[in-house]
């Protein structure tokens, strides 16, 4: 449906910019908006590569198992119904330490890949579990540490200080994933009632 609602934005803007006599304007900002995108692209490429590469060395030098351990109690209280030595708990942390360091697009990966190891453990494959619920209020509230992809684009745009949105990034992540882990738990114990 999505892919729709794009075509037709996409036809009535072109078929409005030939009626207008204005379509030269409009292939200008076309083709700026593409220059643009090309080279912020190849700006984040170095740092995205940088990260990823360094969640491939934290990964095998054992980091994220320390890390994880630092999270077991944590995800033992929020994943209740998930084994502590199943893959799928190691899914779940490597997601969430990805999105910790704000690397979405490292996250998106490890978070499906999560889902398909929760999905393994469900009595109904392809019914969302408390576990899977849970995992998805987690992640999309997103609780940001280093906001790399933030700080790429704010230095590819030319910020005077990239990294400022550290902080503010930091506290509004915290309170998103409190409110979304405080609903969860609310929201279990109000189904479970029922």
């Amino acid at each position: 449906m999505i892919n729709w609602i794009w075509f037709f934005l996409l036809a009535s803007g072109i078929v409005l910019a030939g009626c207008s006599d204005s379509a030269p304007q409009v292939t200008d900002a076309i083709l700026a908006g593409a220059r643009d995108a090309v080279t912020l692209v190849i700006g984040l490429m170095g740092l995205i590569a940088f990260w990823s590469g360094l969640m491939e060395i934290a990964e095998k030098s054992h980091l994220i198992k320390l890390f994880a351990r630092l999270l077991r109690p944590f995800t033992r209280w929020l994943f209740p119904d998930v084994p502590p030595d199943h893959p799928a708990m190691g899914a779940v942390i490597m997601s969430m330490t990805a999105n910790m360091l704000g690397m979405g697009n490292a996250a998106t990966p490890l978070g499906i890949k999560a889902m398909e190891k929760l999905d393994e453990l469900n009595s109904q494959p392809g019914t969302a579990t408390d576990a899977m619920c849970t995992f998805v209020a987690v992640t999309t509230s997103s609780l940001t540490i280093i906001p790399v992809t933030v700080i790429a684009l704010r230095a590819a745009a030319g910020s005077k200080d990239p990294a400022g949105i550290i902080g503010p990034a930091l506290a509004a992540s915290a309170i998103s994933t409190l409110a979304a882990v405080v609903t969860d738990k609310l929201w279990r114990r109000l189904s479970r009632r029922r």
